[in-house]
């Protein structure tokens, strides 16, 4: 979904660099795999084609965060009475 992030945290010598990975546009994910020590990381469609990847060294990777962007739940729609359904009232 649109905001969804990945950030990588890379060992770079003397120093680390933190690169972000961002769904850009709506409809769009973020998606990590591991394979063959390559972390990759991209961004993709709804329909599944790739528009851009980044590709790290696994023995270079210090950290691997995923940061999705925060979804109303369904199940926390409220009703007339102003609580969530399902909620019971404190008697």
């Amino acid at each position: 979904m649109k905001g969804d992030r990945v950030e990588i945290v890379v060992d770079a010598g003397d120093t680390t660099r933190t690169y972000e990975m961002v769904a850009s546009r709506a409809g769009r994910r973020v998606e990590t795999a591991v394979r063959r020590g390559v972390v990759e990381v991209s961004e993709v469609t709804r329909t599944g084609a790739v528009v851009r990847t980044a590709r790290f060294m696994a023995n270079r990777v210090l950290a691997l965060v995923e940061q999705p962007v925060p979804r109303e739940d369904g199940s926390e729609k409220t009703g007339q009475s102003g609580r969530p359904f399902g909620d019971v009232p404190e008697a």
